[in-house]
């Protein structure tokens, strides 16, 4: 169960302390207080974990300092949809906002390899109007033998690049709690100039204890993409280990899984499952068309096979797009082949913004169809 308390309300005060000892003295319960400063007020969230099926709604709906109650009817306690349930589903991080109705493109570098690349990616992103990148420092990889990242070198001018083109927010994979740490001296170095949106890859969905430390810090939101080779179902509880520590600003990403019947792309594209988890839970869902297809490979109609990959996400209701761009693919030490072009990124820009208002055609078509059910 889920209380959801007055707004603003005061940890010192007299309804706080009374609403704490009452729920301290129900018997097989544990509470967990969730708190979350927004621009304008603080959101106080408790939620009651254990035998809360003999507990009256009622009841807890008129405990001092109860706003509102939630009885949990799913198993994704903190990023579930339940019934009743109104709680956002969208969070707001350096003035850019992230939920299921929006769309952020993060176009970027896979792997960063040198400074001069970063900030060709950077200019073409502000001059395109973007304030999000992608830019891989920690670079986990199947061989040891293979490019692992620049790490904490890279990280400075990295962030002074951002900062110099006005990009907001960059996606970076974090591998060790250690990177937390680098990132964070980098960003205090530079004087902050940009955010980063941490992000746990394919490979350590089920990291349990990084992602029980990466759930622990709030500062930076969290990016956490579907592990290749094991169930929606599975990948969605790793989801719930980042919320059920404390951080709830969590985009959950779909790239592909890795099974043979997906050849010839490099994954077998999930983009179907961009709905599922919408209706599932309260999080944003990104889509990763370049792992998912893995080449630069051209379809007869002239559009790339990443596109058409993109467009499916997007017409099924993608909030975030993660995709590879470099200024010379041919020289880049990660995923080279799949990279688009920086000349090809305002046709692709462009493909995304005719994707989207497909799918918000689909929308009001459905809204129109539901109201005339309701008439009728």
């Amino acid at each position: 169960m889920i209380l959801i308390l007055t707004p603003n309300i005061d940890t010192e005060g007299d309804a706080y302390k009374r609403l704490m000892a009452h729920l301290s003295r129900l018997q097989n319960i544990r509470v967990r207080v969730h708190r979350e400063q927004g621009a304008e007020q603080c959101l106080t969230e408790v939620y009651l974990i254990g035998n809360t099926a003999s507990l009256s709604l009622n009841e807890m709906k008129a405990l001092p300092g109860v706003e509102r109650a939630v009885r949990v009817s799913e198993e994704y306690r903190v990023i579930g949809r339940h019934k009743d349930d109104e709680r956002a589903t969208h969070f707001d991080y350096k003035g850019v906002r992230f939920g299921q109705d929006t769309l952020n493109v993060f176009a970027g570098l896979c792997a960063v390899d040198e400074a001069r690349h970063v900030e060709l990616m950077m200019r073409a992103l502000r001059d395109y109007g973007q304030v999000c990148t992608r830019m891989g420092a920690y670079k986990p990889r199947t061989s040891p033998y293979t490019f692992q990242g620049h790490g904490k070198h890279c990280l400075p001018y990295v962030f002074e690049l951002a900062g110099k083109y006005g990009i907001r927010v960059v996606a970076m994979e974090v591998t060790h709690e250690s990177h937390i740490d680098e990132i964070r001296g980098a960003l205090e170095l530079t004087g902050s100039p940009t955010g980063v949106m941490l992000q746990i890859g394919t490979r350590n969905t089920q990291n349990f204890e990084l992602l029980k430390i990466v759930g622990r810090q709030q500062e930076f939101p969290v990016l956490l993409k579907r592990g290749f080779g094991i169930t929606l179902d599975e990948s969605l509880n790793a989801a719930e280990y980042l919320a059920s520590e404390g951080n709830r600003k969590v985009v959950f990403g779909l790239r592909g899984m890795k099974t043979s019947i997906g050849e010839p792309h490099r994954n077998f594209v999930d983009f179907a499952h961009v709905p599922v988890v919408k209706r599932l839970t309260r999080m944003p869902v990104c889509i990763d068309p370049s792992h998912s297809v893995g080449t630069r490979s051209r379809c007869p109609d002239g559009i790339l096979d990443i596109m058409h990959a993109a467009a499916q996400g997007v017409v099924a209701g993608a909030n975030m797009i993660l995709v590879d761009f470099h200024p010379a693919p041919e020289h880049a030490l990660v995923d080279g082949p799949q990279a688009l072009l920086l000349e090809e990124l305002p046709q692709f820009l462009e493909d995304v913004s005719v994707a989207r208002e497909a799918y918000e055609k689909r929308v009001r078509l459905a809204e129109r169809y539901d109201r005339s059910l309701v008439a009728a």
